[in-house]
């Protein structure tokens, strides 16, 4: 079917091609005109404008926006809505706040434009490997667009979560999860490399990939790095957030739910940003002063 494809940065790009691939007319629109030019060499056709590419579509218009969360895809979908119809659909596959995905819902549906909210997971592996789609919206306009979802997952990797907003409440979650696996990794890694053992980390990740309980695709992408730095020495511990974690601690707050671990990757997260913490620095001088337990001085401190 065609589409227009809006965005086409790591993952949008990626997926444009993927479609064009699987048999599908993508009219291929980004800012960048190197970005249009890339896919435009692998099949699909490009676009100079939002105007350009929604006058190449034809009714009912499926324009689907993999754009970064927050203004720019608040943004770019009014500006879209500007330019359809009645029975047209946009599908917002970034990491879209599942409120606002419900609020646009809403707000489309006074002009009878269908919107459809889609948690994509997969990364820069998904072109080969496809992507998990969790796809929020009312179920004739899913219909009309599964085959874009068809093509673009693996065979089993896409669903109807249910009404607007709950396909990015539920990558949200998803991501949530991620976040406290990718510390759970991240510590029992750290107990083995500070052991008293001479442990081979590589032989380790590669032998827990077969039959262990712990074996997932991360500890493939593990082996992965560690074959290409055994001691991971040429990165540093700094890590962002794509502020979806925040949202489901959030989220559980919102509902009661016990999180912890998911509560506790959020935030060493935000200390793995950190040269130095104050609240570290409390804590060490309020030991030195009710135990006497040594503190360490600033370096060129003491003069």
């Amino acid at each position: 079917m065609r589409l227009g494809m809006v965005g086409l940065g790591r993952m949008g790009g990626n997926m444009t091609v993927r479609l064009v691939r699987g048999g599908h007319e993508v009219i291929a629109y980004d800012p960048g005109e190197e970005a249009v030019q890339r896919v435009v060499a692998e099949g699909a056709k490009g676009a100079s404008s939002l105007e350009e590419m929604v006058g190449q579509l034809e009714a009912p218009r499926v324009v689907w926006l993999m754009v970064p969360s927050g203004d720019i895809t608040e943004q770019t979908l009014q500006n879209v809505r500007g330019m359809l119809e009645s029975g047209d659909i946009v599908i917002d596959g970034g990491n879209s706040n599942w409120k606002d995905s419900l609020r646009r819902a809403e707000e489309l549906a006074q002009d009878g434009i269908a919107f459809l909210d889609s948690g994509t997971s997969g990364g820069i592996w998904g072109l080969e490997n496809g992507y998990c789609l969790m796809i929020g919206g009312a179920e004739d306009a899913f219909r009309t667009a599964e085959p874009i979802f068809a093509t673009l997952a693996p065979e089993g990797g896409y669903a109807r979560m249910g009404t607007a907003g709950s396909g990015h409440f539920v990558k949200m979650v998803h991501n949530g999860i991620e976040y406290g696996m990718l510390a759970a990794y991240g510590e029992g890694f750290e107990i083995m490399e500070k052991s008293q053992f001479d442990l081979n980390l590589l032989e380790i990740s590669k032998i827990w990939r077969y039959g262990s309980v712990v074996r997932s695709w991360l500890l493939e992408l593990l082996v992965d790095a560690l074959e290409k730095d055994p001691k991971l020495e040429k990165i540093t511990d700094w890590m962002d957030d794509s502020g979806e974690g925040r949202w489901t601690v959030l989220a559980a707050i919102e509902e009661s739910v016990p999180a912890p671990i998911t509560a506790l990757s959020l935030f060493a997260r935000f200390a793995s940003r950190q040269d130095e913490s104050f609240s570290g620095k409390v804590i060490a001088a309020l030991r030195n002063e009710f135990g006497g337990h040594a503190v360490k001085a600033e370096e060129g401190d003491g003069g």
